[in-house]
């Protein structure tokens, strides 16, 4: 009984190991948040709100299928600060709109 015993534990840890090795070589899927907004294809890829400006978001989009870096969308004041610092009003684009309605 005891041999039976020590053959099927065996068989069950070299099977939980073997699960357990093939779960460490899965990577995240990157998941991006696609929506039609004015007459735009727009994908969020990345967000973050800041915690100390609440109306601020870090956002990577792809707009129309062209990749964008993270930039700083700030929703109170309605610009969009790009890396080099450079200041664009919402009024030019429909992306910033859809950015500081995405937790509404």
């Amino acid at each position: 009984m005891t041999l039976k015993f020590d053959l099927t534990w065996k068989a069950l840890r070299a099977l939980l190991l073997a699960l357990l090795l093939s779960l460490i070589g899965v990577l995240p899927a990157e998941v991006a948040l696609c929506r039609d907004y004015h007459q735009h294809q727009i994908c969020v890829s990345s967000i973050k709100r800041s915690a100390k400006n609440y109306w601020e978001y870090r956002a990577s989009l792809h707009v129309d299928g062209v990749v964008r870096p993270v930039e700083v969308y700030d929703c109170r004041h309605r610009l969009r600060i790009q890396k080099k610092g450079v200041l664009v009003p919402f009024s030019q684009d429909a992306a910033s709109d859809f950015v500081c309605t995405f937790f509404k």
